[in-house]
């Protein structure tokens, strides 16, 4: 679908605009996940003909990604940093979460990292575990009093089957999605649920279609505020390739919510460029629903 240099124009692209649009001496590595989430572009994008599914192509090792997520960990502050936004932004997924279960449980998050959900969870009365693959960030939301493993999903082990499996914002870098969802399947009680919160794939091919338009400005803000522009993750799903993929794994889906990316202004953001991602934000809010919005929270209850 896009070849390197077609890729790196890309992610040169977004890099442009957070300097002009947010400030123009944000230092570059305030901007490094934003753009490439501490990984190089992918060298190609493909499509299945089949079921709509995205995928970088050639696909990493698996040892490979593993290695990128627990070689990049921040310092100390930074991870603090990082525990207190994601701590008040994932309010609202728990809140969704309660909704959807009925009552609060048990739980286990994969892809962890900080904390920042297991703190919100335990604030609304749920008990969550955590896993990750990051040990540098394991050890951070240890210290904070998280039951957090280094590891995977596939190496959990529990006498206790748990509620709800919950993947935030992980699902898309995984390197075997299917092996995942099948232990996330193992894991769980009958009846009991996994979300995961995905950027959308269907999304992301609508609105790079209109670069090239009319409607290339407003498609550059609506793919960059979402981080959708270099397209940096490993897969993109799609509600027909999702829907067969949870399926196939002994899930059915029973809710779909329609997001945008949480926000992402800080001190470096100048006026301008907060004011426009949060009107960007609001606007598709309002206008996407589900499936047509640019990040999507699926909810499937294990059969």
């Amino acid at each position: 679908m896009a070849d390197r240099d077609a890729m790196r124009s890309e992610v040169e692209r977004v890099w442009e605009f957070h300097q002009q649009r947010l400030h123009a001496d944000i230092p570059p590595r305030y901007l490094l996940d934003r753009v490439a989430f501490s990984q190089a572009p992918p060298i190609r994008l493909a499509q299945c003909r089949d079921c709509t599914h995205l995928f970088r192509n050639p696909r990493e090792r698996a040892e490979a990604l593993e290695s990128a997520y627990d070689d990049n960990t921040p310092d100390e502050s930074v991870l603090q940093s990082l525990f207190d936004t994601q701590r008040a932004a994932y309010q609202q997924q728990v809140a969704r979460l309660k909704q959807m279960a009925g009552k609060s449980g048990r739980g286990l998050e994969v892809g962890s990292y900080v904390g920042g959900f297991l703190a919100a969870a335990r604030d609304a009365g749920w008990t969550f575990d955590g896993v990750d693959v990051s040990q540098g960030a394991s050890e951070f939301a240890a210290r904070n009093g998280f039951a957090v493993t280094r590891g995977t999903v596939e190496s959990v082990s529990t006498q206790h089957p748990y509620d709800v499996v919950a993947i935030w914002n992980t699902f898309e870098q995984m390197y075997d999605s299917r092996s995942a969802v099948t232990g996330a399947h193992r894991l769980l009680r009958p009846g009991g649920m996994v979300v995961v919160r995905i950027p959308n794939g269907e999304f992301y091919l609508r609105w790079r279609a209109r670069l090239g338009g009319s409607a290339a400005g407003m498609a550059e803000r609506v793919l960059v505020h979402n981080n959708l522009l270099s397209f940096p993750y490993r897969q993109g799903f799609t509600e027909k390739s999702l829907t067969r993929l949870l399926r196939g794994a002994g899930f059915e889906i029973e809710r779909v919510y329609g997001d945008t990316l949480v926000p992402v202004a800080d001190r470096w953001t100048t006026l301008y460029g907060a004011l426009e991602e949060r009107a960007v934000k609001a606007v598709e809010r309002l206008a996407q629903r589900q499936w047509r919005a640019p990040w999507v929270e699926v909810y499937a209850r294990a059969k």
